[in-house]
């Protein structure tokens, strides 16, 4: 079973700054996830935000989160696949999945290194026994 982590959260109306310790003090440094008092995702705030707004520019790190966050992110149902994990990582170049229920409650987080970390576990003879580049053909058998 694909472990889903304890995704770092904070309250609407957090300081861009309270949300960067947030992020240091996890060891992860990625994303904090915005979720109301029900514990419903409103909004996140990832790396790559603080990264292309915060340090490039001169920002208010006493301004809330909610004016640098993205709005509606993607989400993950707890019923859905890993194949849909990699195919929503894939194609919207995250690296961090919210994952939610049924009433769009934070439950978790998946990342690019824990689904890496399931198929290694789940499939180690296929994974460990392939070339180092997938397309290379060896001339000989090994050990020739």
């Amino acid at each position: 079973m694909l472990s889903r982590r304890q995704p770092v959260t904070v309250p609407p109306a957090t300081s861009l700054a309270d949300c960067v310790r947030a992020i240091q003090r996890t060891g992860t440094g990625d994303s904090v996830f915005v979720c109301d008092q029900a514990g419903r995702l409103t909004g996140v705030l990832t790396e790559r935000d603080i990264f292309a707004r915060i340090v490039a520019g001169r920002v208010d790190l006493a301004r809330p989160v909610e004016t640098l966050m993205t709005t509606e992110p993607r989400t993950l149902d707890l019923d859905q696949t890993i194949r849909d994990a990699i195919d929503l990582m894939r194609t919207g170049r995250y690296r961090n999945v919210p994952v939610v229920d049924g009433r769009g409650h934070l439950v978790g987080v998946i990342r690019q290194a824990d689904i890496i970390k399931y198929l290694a576990e789940s499939f180690p003879e296929e994974l460990l026994n392939l070339p180092p580049r997938p397309h290379q053909r060896m001339k000989e058998p090994e050990g020739a």
